[in-house]
């Protein structure tokens, strides 16, 4: 589970679509502390809305939840009671690794992983739903009805934190914050050739937009309130409050 991620350090002629199996699973806590540049402040910012918005009685939904992380977040710094979580991914690799990341972990709100796909799962009545790092996986046409049924399921007062990768309108400022990404990733270890498998590999899978369109679409579907909270090079934390 905390295996260091070496998984692109080989040279491939073919480098196939990257997705969350057993391989990805293992070093997985490892990839995205090295990928993602503000990581671990996403994840104290979740804590600290979560900390802020979470009341009694509360059902929240973490969807995508990968080895758990977000869950912990919210997991650690709720004191309301009668809290429940629920997390869910459609990779039981990834579920398999995050339940032993929840059986460490004392904190008492209780934690129902699912395998789902969560655009097929019906979302019941929510106080508090989060995706990190995960609406960047979900084809383009089919992103705008997901939020818009999380839309509906969540309460008067509640809210949806959202982290994604995001693009530049402007040519320049996207070489930027590409090439300083790149730069972030070798002072993580990563090697040239590791970056660039990597970006294949994801490329066409991973499908980011930029931080407007992520605000106007959030607008539309009716938030009374939608704003960035956190940007880190090209990643961005929305909060949306219905």
């Amino acid at each position: 589970m905390n295996a260091q991620d070496s998984l692109y350090a080989t040279a491939r002629q073919v480098v196939e679509q990257f997705q969350f199996d057993e391989r990805v699973a293992e070093v997985f806590s490892d990839m995205v502390k090295r990928s993602v540049p503000g990581y671990t402040l996403m994840l104290d910012m979740l804590g600290v809305i979560a900390e802020k918005w979470i009341k009694d009685e509360s059902l929240i939904y973490d969807l995508g939840c990968s080895l758990g992380a977000s869950t912990l977040a919210i997991r650690q710094n709720t004191q309301a009671q009668h809290v429940r979580i629920r997390a869910v991914d459609n990779s039981a690799a990834m579920l398999a690794q995050c339940q032993k990341v929840i059986n460490q972990d004392i904190s008492p709100p209780p934690v129902e992983l699912i395998e789902a796909n969560i655009e097929a799962l019906d979302f019941e009545p929510c106080d508090f739903v989060a995706l990190n790092l995960t609406l960047q996986f979900i084809p383009l046409d089919e992103r705008a009805l997901l939020l818009s049924r999380l839309f509906k399921a969540l309460k008067p007062g509640g809210v949806l934190f959202l982290s994604e990768k995001i693009i530049f309108e402007n040519a320049a400022q996207q070489t930027l914050l590409t090439d300083l990404h790149h730069q972030f990733k070798q002072h993580q270890g990563y090697s040239l050739m590791e970056i660039a498998q990597k970006r294949q590999a994801i490329e066409d899978f991973l499908v980011p937009e930029t931080i407007q369109a992520h605000l106007d679409r959030l607008d539309t579907l009716g938030f009374s309130s939608s704003q960035v909270i956190f940007q880190c090079l090209n990643f961005c934390t929305f909060l949306a409050i219905k």
